[in-house]
């Protein structure tokens, strides 16, 4: 395997171990944006996105009842879709030269 694909599927697998297992781990206090909006009074103005109840929506998996599950799925399937989307673009802008 040569030296650029074995720092490739490196980075890969580091990613998914941070995406499924150390994400879980992160902070559930509110963000700065969020911690602001609460201090200054204007939080309860906040509606929800359109897409709040997408498959993905809050870091999770819709359907799924185990949060540990949950979060590991949603961070595993944002880091294949975003390599996969990626590697297009990349290949597409390749062709364009």
């Amino acid at each position: 395997m040569k030296l650029k694909n074995r720092f490739f599927a490196l980075g890969v697998f580091v990613t998914l171990i941070l995406a499924g297992v150390v994400s879980f781990y992160a902070s559930g206090d509110p963000d700065g944006l969020e911690k602001v909006a609460e201090e200054k009074g204007f939080l309860a103005d906040a509606t929800d996105h359109g897409l709040g109840d997408s498959p993905l929506a809050d870091y999770g998996v819709s359907g799924i009842a185990d949060d540990r599950l949950s979060v590991a799925l949603a961070g595993t399937i944002g880091v294949f879709l975003m390599l996969a989307l990626s590697t297009l673009m990349f290949k597409f802008l390749a062709k364009r030269k």
